[in-house]
């Protein structure tokens, strides 16, 4: 899989990250969410054991092409 970076909201670059794929996905770095309520709902919703999710700012929407329009 090929990374191209797309932005940050980060002062100092590292983190939180977004990046597109060669294959017409995203790559979102983030805060990996480990509260309990939040991963009960999202496991009710079909969020299977070995998937997880990150947290990300809105701010970071921004760099998605869409938003961009």
């Amino acid at each position: 899989m090929e990374l191209t970076f797309l932005g940050t909201t980060s002062d100092k670059g590292s983190c939180p990250n977004v990046y597109a794929t060669d294959r017409g996905t995203y790559v979102v770095q983030g805060e990996k969410v480990t509260d309990p309520d939040a991963l009960a709902t999202l496991r009710a919703r079909g969020l299977p054991e070995h998937e997880t999710v990150v947290e990300i700012p809105a701010g970071l929407v921004q760099y998605f092409p869409e938003a961009r329009g």
